[in-house]
């Protein structure tokens, strides 16, 4: 069972790293082992020929997985991507709604583990596939 809800990560990501900018990004279902994210699109997320930029699918990955990571430890803001590899699949469709789907593969007391896919909302075949490694910090005993 998560530690936190998806409505305290949302507040938490807001109030702790507000550069993440997660206007219009929602949280569709989070529990131990995975987390389903909804991102609509617009002029912000696209690059120059009208799809959406690699910049914006490697935040969704980030941030995606990151949230899985603390809806499971608590709030610790100090976890940090330690690897991050993407592949770009397909090119993702403008103006659409982006899925984002992230799976811890292992939670330990230094790293966590996982992948993430990303699919145009609708379509069967993914945009992006990530795989990704989190260090966390150490817990102060007390």
């Amino acid at each position: 069972m998560p530690v936190m809800t998806t409505a305290e990560l949302m507040v938490f990501l807001d109030r702790e790293f507000p550069q993440a900018a997660t206007a219009g990004m929602e949280i569709e279902h989070l529990d131990d082992r995975t987390i389903r994210l909804r991102l609509p699109t617009d002029e912000q997320h696209l690059r120059p020929g009208g799809t959406v930029s690699g910049p914006t699918l490697v935040w969704l990955a980030d941030v995606g997985f990151y949230l899985l990571i603390l809806g499971q430890l608590g709030p610790v803001a100090l976890a940090v991507t330690t690897n991050l590899n993407i592949n770009f699949m397909r090119k993702p469709k403008a103006a659409s709604q982006l899925v984002g789907e992230g799976r811890l593969l292992k939670l330990g007391r230094s790293l966590a583990v996982g992948d993430f896919t990303i699919w145009n909302d609708g379509q069967s075949e993914p945009v992006a596939h990530a795989t990704m490694t989190y260090s966390i910090p150490r817990r102060s005993k007390g």
